[in-house]
């Protein structure tokens, strides 16, 4: 019944940011499915009143029932009610969670207003399974910053773009499409303004369908980005990130509905850790970011990336851009230790996940 739940989790991915994609399955106590239901939208309800709604649709009784859910139940009044009175109320005899929620303000209070109400509580199963999909709202809630996927396409031999800046394109189409479903599931996409100004894009997920946009960042130390930019003709925020304050190019980004924040750093640059920080507060979970060498070093050079999504193009393009700008070694030891995760094909082109080394351990 658990694998069962994280299936309908699994749904809930593209719908559920800020809040954690959660799946529920309710059994009679003769052992039948009586109910199911996933996170929905923000604001609209989650597992387990979707659960109870399609019981009560069928017409089958709660009471006595399990009900199995991926994460804790909701015990605080959000932007929807107590998901464990609900519940109570239905006279639910057990429930058998994954995972207590990290948030705060549930924590472990859920269970006990459960348990107080005389409702077993069994914590444990699809635990690994149940926190992987909501690795984003684990970082929030536990590090106070988004889980960070740095995507990059590149040849064989690492080069993400030619001398003179060319770089569309070195992977297919069908890896551009992989791509644009990992965007879907992101609650924000991050570039850079050189990125922003080579390619002109627009950052928003075209190549798959998505029931939901995510925000797109621009980090731009000195306010460059054009108003008349493709970015604005996309339909979800634009949020620009900068290191200045420009009152005539602020006014003409912000015409365009573009949110600016001031976040100055060493050099006149945005301050990357704080950008981070401020995406937490903001209720970012997974942030994925297509940038240019440049910015992909310069957060690594910060420690913010958790894991890379690349693209290998099977071809060979000698000398250009790399994959990130960082200072040269003196010691193989010294370099960042990275654990695969996933090696597959796509299209003609190859996908590597790899996270850096127990960066999810927290």
């Amino acid at each position: 019944m658990i694998e069962r739940a994280l299936e309908l989790a699994a749904q809930a991915r593209l719908l559920a940011p800020p809040n954690p994609a959660v799946g529920c399955v309710l059994v009679s106590p003769t052992g039948a499915i009586i109910g199911s239901g996933h996170t929905q939208r923000t604001g609209q309800a989650h597992a387990e009143v979707m659960a109870l709604r399609d019981a009560q649709a069928h017409g089958h009784p709660t009471a006595g029932a399990t009900a199995y859910v991926t994460l804790e139940p909701c015990s605080h009044h959000g932007r929807t009610g107590p998901c464990c009175d609900a519940l109570i109320t239905a006279g639910i005899s057990k429930v058998v969670a994954s995972l207590a929620d990290p948030n705060p303000l549930v924590a472990g209070q859920g269970f006990a207003r459960l348990r107080a109400a005389g409702i077993a509580v069994e914590v444990g199963p699809g635990a690994q399974a149940a926190r992987e999909l909501n690795l984003g709202f684990f970082s929030r809630m536990l590090r106070g910053t988004p889980w960070v996927r740095l995507k990059i396409a590149a040849s064989l031999d690492g080069t993400t773009a030619l001398a003179n800046g060319q770089s569309q394109w070195i992977t297919s189409e069908a890896a551009r499409a992989d791509g644009h479903a990992w965007r879907a599931q992101a609650s924000a996409v991050l570039t850079g303004i050189g990125t922003l100004l080579q390619d002109n894009a627009r950052l928003d997920v075209r190549l798959v369908d998505t029931p939901r946009q995510p925000i797109r960042i621009v980090v731009d130390s000195q306010l460059q980005t054009p108003p008349q930019a493709r970015l604005f003709e996309a339909d979800s925020p634009v949020w620009i990130y900068s290191a200045l304050e420009d009152p005539d190019r602020a006014a003409a980004l912000r015409a365009r509905g573009a949110i600016i924040r001031c976040l100055p750093g060493p050099g006149g640059k945005v301050d990357l850790p704080a950008l981070m920080r401020d995406l937490g507060q903001r209720e970012i979970n997974e942030l994925h970011v297509e940038a240019g060498y440049k910015l992909n070093g310069s957060l690594l050079r910060e420690g913010l990336i958790d894991e890379f999504l690349v693209y290998l193009a099977p071809r060979l393009l000698g000398p250009g851009m790399g994959m990130a700008a960082l200072p040269a070694l003196q010691d193989l030891q010294h370099g960042l230790a990275l654990n695969f995760v996933s090696c597959q094909g796509v299209g003609p082109d190859l996908r590597i996940v790899a996270r850096v080394d127990g960066r999810e351990n927290f």
